[in-house]
């Protein structure tokens, strides 16, 4: 099932979701690149999220080394730079898609800047979760799974009673349906276990390999339903 529309009208352009996406793709690109010249593998553990170098980081600063409080800062903000890249062609295909989708009505409902506040902090909560979660995986965790489902979130709160405009492949037909907004909070997490399709050749041990993304994911739609509740 593709959803491509949805039955909610924007008053204005959802500026900061085509940022998102364009920005998402950019970098997608680029590690499509380096996938090529043998670089990516250290790309994502310089920019993505590795629960066991955050966690032994603030331990040493804790505990040893106040000077290691540097290599904390350095390594927290890949808590943000890590919600923009993504391991395979299936997961940034599908984030995007319900970005492009759900986001640009929430966003034509929060504003440009609460937007992008709610996408940047939940995608960083979300990993932050992660780590918590699992303080000594060595395996680096990527993409923006939590930021859009924060998204989704927000947008069931507000839109529960929505119309997706959907697509049903069925071999070579496709049939145009309708399904409730609300489905697709079910829907979402579905589709999570295809993001190994397309997956990209990160060595030394691949990402997102721990059912730990998928409490990040929880954690975000949370916060977007919150977040979303209390606009209210």
């Amino acid at each position: 099932m593709i959803p491509i529309s949805d039955n909610i009208r924007c008053r204005s352009k959802p500026i900061i979701n085509y940022w998102l996406i364009g920005i998402n793709l950019a970098v997608f690109l680029w590690e499509l690149k380096l996938e090529f010249s043998g670089e990516l593998g250290y790309f994502i553990s310089s920019w993505g999220v590795i629960p066991a170098q955050i966690s032994g980081a603030v331990t040493n600063a804790l505990f040893f080394n106040s000077a290691a409080w540097i290599i904390v800062i350095l390594r927290v903000f890949s808590l943000i730079s890590g919600i923009f890249m993504h391991g395979s062609f299936s997961q940034i295909l599908g984030n995007l898609l319900f970005l492009w989708v759900f986001g640009k009505t929430v966003e034509n409902i929060l504003g440009h800047r609460r937007y992008l506040g709610l996408y940047l902090a939940a995608g960083a909560i979300a990993s932050f979760v992660q780590i918590l979660a699992e303080p000594s995986l060595a395996v680096p965790l990527i993409g923006a799974n939590g930021a859009i489902a924060a998204i989704l979130g927000a947008y069931i709160i507000k839109f529960p009673k929505a119309k997706i405009y959907t697509i049903l492949p069925l071999i070579i037909l496709y049939i145009p349906i309708e399904l409730p907004a609300f489905f697709y909070i079910f829907w979402w997490f579905v589709q999570q276990l295809f993001y190994g399709i397309g997956s990209l050749n990160i060595p030394p041990l691949g990402v997102n390999q721990s059912g730990v993304v998928f409490v990040g994911q929880v954690v975000g739609s949370l916060i977007g339903a919150v977040f979303m509740r209390l606009k209210k």
